[in-house]
């Protein structure tokens, strides 16, 4: 079907959800989870068809955002079960008023409608997406990147098939044939067929869709998310921080991008440092960290000379740029400097510096001593997510069901005129 075709199809399953009780979207998730699992198999096939055609395009830190198995099918499994196991949040009375004149005032929680999702190349994404939109009562569509399209067809023919199982259209999620840029063009535009854009993505996508979108859009979040080692940091604690946020999985938005180093502990930090993530990870056979070092770090620790565009770069890969600062103040400016908005981190145990961090950066998740890695709708008790938004209007942080719900007033009267 082309991409129109299947945005008007696409009103169906939107007309469907808002009829469906709690009961009934519970089911079709538990539904969606167990045909999942029944169809592992080509779900497989299809991703390995995937891997195949991607390999030698994409780096190899893609390709593992690309891959599955049937440990990540059974994880995108859980996540549908999750959601599943959440409050409804349509139709939940958010605020009541009576006012004198006896009229009765609701503010009542109700689904955006139609959610787009253009994402690239994660096909876990398809079963997040589609389970947190069919909970919150959205039809949604998806437009994956091409490298991921048989796997993401594969994985939406499935939870098709438990939507229909449940009574519910399978048109509810559906997949856009069309990876070109011209699909994702369509779905910008949609307006009257598609209620929110959601873009997942590289900093290219997200620009393209805030800028070129005329229907509503959230601008979700590249990530150069920082941790900054204070003078008052445990730094045994900051190296496992920073080895779990740089390396633990290097592709995705949450990992970190940036370290900064107060002065005064940079000559004993960096050396630790470079141990950790270069020596050890080249004696293990592991990918070691191309660190990339501003004038004061390099002074201290081999490594590369930061380039004028590394502090403000997502690498998504075992890349780091370093610098070391003179102060808590100066690393607050830094990140205001360059941060997205994202994730950032203090390691500290001084509780005035680390409130002061807190207060002062202004990023959709601030951290103090922990890894950056745990900005996630699974780790935030929201079931999985929709994205992160970096943004400050309707939703911040991880988006989750609350997120895919706007409200209406509900007035309940007696006859009263004005």
């Amino acid at each position: 079907m082309t991409t129109h075709e299947i945005l008007l199809k696409t009103q169906e399953g939107k007309q469907a959800l808002s009829l469906a009780d709690g009961a009934t979207k519970t089911r079709a998730l538990e539904y969606m989870a167990e045909s999942l699992l029944e169809n592992a198999e080509s779900i497989l096939a299809a991703n390995a068809q995937d891997m195949e055609a991607a390999r030698g395009h994409i780096s190899e830190v893609m390709l593992d955002r690309l891959f599955l198995d049937q440990e990540r099918v059974d994880g995108m499994a859980d996540g549908i079960r999750q959601a599943a196991a959440l409050p409804d949040p349509a139709g939940r009375v958010l605020d009541r008023v009576e006012r004198p004149n006896g009229l009765i005032i609701e503010k009542v929680a109700v689904p955006m409608g139609v959610v787009a999702i253009i994402y690239e190349s994660r096909p876990n994404v398809t079963s997040d997406a589609a389970a947190l939109a069919v909970k919150s009562g959205n039809a949604c569509i998806l437009r994956c990147g091409r490298e991921s399209w048989r796997s993401c067809h594969a994985i939406v023919n499935a939870m098709g098939q438990g939507l229909e199982r449940a009574g519910l259209p399978a048109s509810a999620v559906s997949l856009i044939e069309d990876t070109s840029h011209d699909s994702g063009t369509e779905l910008m535009t949609a307006n009257g067929l598609v209620d929110l854009l959601i873009p997942r993505g590289g900093a290219g996508l997200i620009r393209a869709c805030v800028e070129n979108a005329t229907v509503p859009c959230i601008q979700t979040g590249t990530g150069i998310c920082h941790v900054y080692v204070d003078k008052d940091a445990d730094l045994a604690k900051a190296l496992r921080i920073i080895e779990n946020a740089k390396t633990q999985r290097p592709s995705v938005c949450n990992a970190e991008e940036v370290c900064l180093v107060h002065q005064d502990v940079a000559a004993a930090f960096l050396p630790m440092l470079h141990e950790k993530l270069v020596t050890e990870r080249q004696t293990a056979g592991l990918v070691p960290v191309e660190l990339r070092l501003d004038e004061r770090a390099a002074a201290i620790i081999p490594g590369v000379p930061a380039g004028e565009r590394d502090f403000d770069t997502e690498f998504l890969d075992y890349i780091l740029a370093v610098a070391v600062v003179p102060d808590a103040e100066s690393a607050i400016s830094h990140i205001a400097r360059h941060s997205t908005k994202h994730s950032d981190a203090i390691v500290t145990e001084n509780p005035d510096t680390a409130a002061r961090f807190t207060a002062q950066v202004d990023s959709a998740a601030v951290y103090v001593n922990a890894s950056t890695r745990f900005t996630d709708g699974g780790v935030f008790g929201l079931g999985c997510e929709m994205g992160i938004s970096t943004q400050k209007l309707h939703a911040r942080g991880p988006m989750g069901l609350e997120e895919l719900c706007s409200y209406k007033y509900v007035i309940h009267g007696d006859g009263q005129i004005r």
